[in-house]
Order: C-alpha cells, then structure tokens, then sequence
C-alpha cells in the first residue's frame, strides 16, 4: 500500500468574494464546486482546481469573514506549491505583481526556480517551474510544505506508512516524493526546531488530504493507520469523496480522501461551479441556508 499523492488541500480565508476573485481572476483556477462547509452550512466551501477538478489540483476554502488571522508556526502546513512552466516564472512574477501581489524570488531550491506570495488573507503560496515549456498554466500541486519542531516521526509516516521516498535534502528541508513522480507527489519537511507553535486562523492551512484510489484502499488505510497507533475518525461522507482524518506525529491534520466519486455527480463537467450544491441531507434548508450566507457574485 502507498499514497499515491496528494488530493486537495483545505485553507481558511476571511472575505469570501475576495477569496474567489484572487484564486478565479489572478490565479486563473477554476472553481470546480460552489458548496457549503458541512459541519457549519452558514459558511461556503470552495473547492478551486483544474478543469475537471482533478485531485492533486483541488485547493479548497472555508472563507469566514471577520474571523481572526491565524499564525504561521509549528505543526501545520506552512506553504502549497503550484507546478507551472519552467519558462513561465517571470510572466507569473509580472502577472502577480500588476494585480498589486509582493513576489519573492526566484530562488532555486533542488535545483529548481521557485517565486513566493502569498493570497490577499496572507496564505503562502509558491510557483514552480517543473515542466517543459513556458504555459502558464498550473497544472496542479507540485508539494505541500509541512513546518515540524522535530521531523523524525513525521518522516517515519510517509516513509514507511505512505510509501514515500526520501529524495533530497536541503539544510533543514527534506523532501519526501512518491515513486514515480507526477501532479501532488511531493512533501517537504522543513525542520524548525526553534519556531513558535503555529495557531489555526485565516490565512492558515487547515489540512491536507491524501488520495486513497478507491472506497477498498480507504478501508485497508483506516485498518493500517489505526494499527501503526494513529487516532483515525471514521469513515465520513464528503458527498464528493469519503474521508477519514488523524493527527501525523508533528501535529498536521492529515486526510485519506477516495477518488471517486467525483465532483460531476451533480453537475457536468461544462457547468461545474456555477450553482449553489447541497448534499442531499441540507438540501432542505436550502432557502436557510442561502439566506445566512454572503452575497457572492460568481460572474467576472
């Protein structure tokens, strides 16, 4: 059994059509599925991605406004990384930087060019070019960084538990891939014994979920992890994939997510995101619902 990537990775924002407009307009994402957090319905969730909304391309958001500003520290996941073309960094860097966005960079990091930003709610982001080419399209994740005050245990998971190899090292970065490579199959670990412990918040990221191909590897996934120790919630339906959640060992809330079903069970491919989609058991306390939630406007 190994991971064989990442499937999305979930971020808190503070104004809502803020958060659309940075992710649709400058990032130029598509917004694959307009629906509501299930455990707080008066909240949107945003699931931004490729055109189909592939995993390994979903970044999702629960946007509060008005909610406090997190903490960038210890035991959360530090910065996304998008892959785009190798020739594309400079067009990316002036993209950003007329649409008002400070942009660091480039720098090399495993011998690869990388800028760093963050979103309008302070979330750091960065841009690596990794393929061939100068498109500007971003193909999907190219890694999550992971902020550890000791990264030994952590490192023990996605070894022996996902299945992922270490590949590099960097002063106090290492970098974990999938064997094979690909769109999501990269996590670094980035050692930072003397930081202060980070603190959960908008502009923070919330979790990062791993893909379990089918409804049967989630199960094999759910019985290994409980064996190797891990605290590992049930099985628990997302309607557009079930989930099982735990805590790694430096205190990041990991995801198992299934592949299937997917987000064209109750939209086509054509028209994804252009509606409001509530699973079936909200679905009638729909006229609630849209009443609590913020005005949005979904066209440019």
């Amino acid at each position: 059994m190994k991971i064989p990537g990442i499937h999305h990775v979930t971020a808190l924002a503070g104004d809502p059509q803020r958060n659309l407009d940075f992710y649709r307009d400058v990032l130029a994402l598509r917004l694959v599925k307009l629906t509501v957090n299930f455990d707080d319905p008066g909240t949107y969730h945003f699931y931004f991605g490729d055109n189909q909304g592939k995993p390994g391309t979903i970044l999702t958001f629960f946007p509060w406004p008005n909610a406090t500003r997190g903490r960038q520290g210890t035991g959360q996941a530090a910065a996304i990384c998008f892959a785009t073309g190798e020739g594309a960094l400079a067009g990316w860097a002036d993209r950003l930087t007329a649409h008002g966005v400070s942009v660091k960079g480039p720098c090399t990091r495993f011998k690869q060019r990388v800028i760093s930003f963050t979103d309008p709610d302070g979330l750091p982001l960065e841009l690596v070019g990794c393929s061939k080419g100068d498109s500007p399209a971003i193909l999907g994740f190219h890694s999550v960084t992971l902020s550890e005050s000791g990264y030994e245990s952590t490192a023990e998971l996605l070894s022996h538990g996902f299945g992922m190899i270490k590949t590099q090292e960097e002063g106090n970065r290492f970098r974990y891939n999938v064997p094979g490579g690909g769109i999501g199959t990269c996590i670094d670990l980035l050692c930072q014994p003397d930081a202060r412990p980070g603190q959960m918040g908008v502009g923070t990221i919330h979790h990062i979920a791993f893909r379990a191909q089918t409804d049967e590897c989630q199960v094999l996934w759910r019985q290994k992890l409980t064996q190797m120790g891990q605290n590992v919630t049930p099985i628990l339906d997302r309607q557009y994939f079930r989930s099982i959640y735990f805590r790694e060992p430096g205190g990041v809330l990991f995801e198992i997510a299934t592949d299937p079903p997917g987000f064209a069970t109750d939209e086509t491919i054509e028209t994804l995101g252009t509606h409001l989609k509530l699973p079936r058991w909200l679905e009638p306390n729909r006229v609630e619902i849209e009443r609590i939630l913020p005005p949005l406007q979904l066209t440019k």
